[in-house]
């Protein structure tokens, strides 16, 4: 079975450059209402994913926070607890299972590591529930 003919293009997918600043991450994961956005470099390539708890945490341990300094802050400055494994292209559809159970999205990366886009837990579940005959929306 072929995984990515579930995989929502990066076209689609809300991401951030890795030279973004908190405001603007915090904006588009506002925007969009995602609670982690994948992070891109330069090159295209996927470096890992921004969540909103490892932004809550950075603010906390700041002394003070001010919306406008958060324009100064690059998010390559917030430590991140834990990143989205990736899989690649040739990917077998057990480990996006696997990886599933952990994240709410997968990101998928060429074979050059360049980001393509994710498919999400919802649309494993939904799969693995069609393949058993049940219908999910």
């Amino acid at each position: 079975m072929n995984f990515l003919y579930y995989l929502l293009p990066k076209e689609k997918v809300a991401y951030i450059n890795e030279d973004a600043t908190l405001r603007q991450a915090m904006e588009k994961m506002e925007h969009h209402r995602y609670t982690a956005v994948p992070i891109i470099d330069k090159e295209g390539k996927y470096i890992g994913v921004l969540r909103e708890g490892d932004i809550l945490w950075y603010i906390k341990n700041l002394k003070e926070f001010d919306l406008e300094e958060s324009e100064k802050i690059n998010i390559s400055e917030i430590p991140r607890k834990k990143d989205h494994n990736k899989v690649t292209v040739t990917a077998s559809f057990e480990e996006l299972i696997k990886l599933a159970i952990e994240q709410n999205f997968i990101p998928v990366v060429d074979d050059r590591n360049s980001f393509i886009g994710i498919v999400t837990r919802k649309t494993v579940i939904a799969y693995l529930a069609n393949k058993n005959g049940e219908k999910i929306e």
